[in-house]
């Protein structure tokens, strides 16, 4: 049955979740623009259930809950042990969302339960996601709809884009990956989604780009700002990876380089990033 790998569940369970509720506010706040779009796709009504796939901590199940309402209910998963329990942690008593650690792809879901599978950012990580979106769609009410956020392609996204564009010469080239290895980008090409969802045995299909300027760096002045989008990008996401084992001086460089890219991006007391997307629709057929 279709999973995440056991690197994916240890790294979430380890580092990259510590370092992602050490930012949770900050990326929340990034993303909310993408998961609300995705949500206004979606069009979550009063008293419909739905299951948020790799809901991290629970802000965009927070937002479905309310707008379905007390008689209704958002059921959040992720694999990250430190993420779901940032997510109960953030949850108002009252909420009807709960929180569940569990991999989507392969846990037991209560079959033909919800009116909508959604995910902001979630479902790009699937060690074979046909099986997974299979799985995921027995869980589905007959004529339930999915509902997704994905990125595009990393050369359309400045948090990608600029810093490891800026440390080319600096640090060692590493081997380009498999475009459609579990990460963030392995859902860009459309195409590709629109198989893995067809042999999934979904149906009406749609895939639109959403693209955003974003805040990545913030401070009272356009220095500080942009000093705060550099220690960003140090400590969250593939630059963050590529350094890791680096030297001092490899890092000191590359810091430099990092901060004159982003200081040509627009923005006072901010750094404001170009962010492409795809909002993906489909249904479980009714019969």
């Amino acid at each position: 049955m279709a999973q995440h790998s056991a690197h994916q569940v240890a790294d979430w369970n380890g580092q990259s979740g510590e370092r992602w509720v050490a930012h949770q506010a900050r990326l929340d706040a990034i993303a909310a623009v993408f998961g609300q779009a995705a949500i206004e796709a979606a069009a979550p009504a009063a008293g419909e259930r739905v299951l948020d796939v790799g809901c991290g901590a629970g802000a965009s199940s927070l937002a479905l809950a309310a707008r379905v309402g007390a008689g209704g209910q958002v059921l959040g998963v992720d694999i990250s042990e430190p993420l779901i329990a940032r997510a109960r942690a953030l949850a108002p008593q009252d909420t009807p969302a709960l929180f569940r650690v569990a991999d989507a792809s392969s846990a037991e879901l209560p079959e033909g339960a919800f009116d909508i599978l959604f995910s902001r950012f979630g479902v790009m990580f699937f060690d074979d996601p046909t099986g997974a979106f299979a799985h995921m769609r027995r869980a589905l009410k007959p004529g339930g709809r999915v509902v997704f956020v994905c990125w595009r392609d990393a050369a359309e996204n400045d948090w990608v884009r600029l810093p490891m564009g800026a440390i080319k010469g600096i640090v060692p080239p590493t081997a380009l990956p498999d475009p459609e290895a579990p990460g963030p980008f392995s859902f860009g090409d459309p195409g590709r989604v629109g198989r893995i969802l067809t042999a999934a045995g979904f149906t009406d299909i749609a895939i639109a780009p959403f693209d955003a300027s974003v805040p990545l760096g913030e401070g009272a002045t356009r220095d500080a700002a942009i000093d705060d989008a550099v220690k960003m990008t140090f400590e969250v996401g593939p630059l963050s990876r590529v350094l890791a084992d680096q030297p001092d001086d490899i890092r000191a460089r590359a810091s430099a380089a990092v901060r004159a890219a982003f200081a040509g991006r627009p923005g006072e007391r901010s750094v404001m990033i170009d962010s492409a997307t795809w909002i993906v629709t489909a249904r479980n057929p009714a019969c």
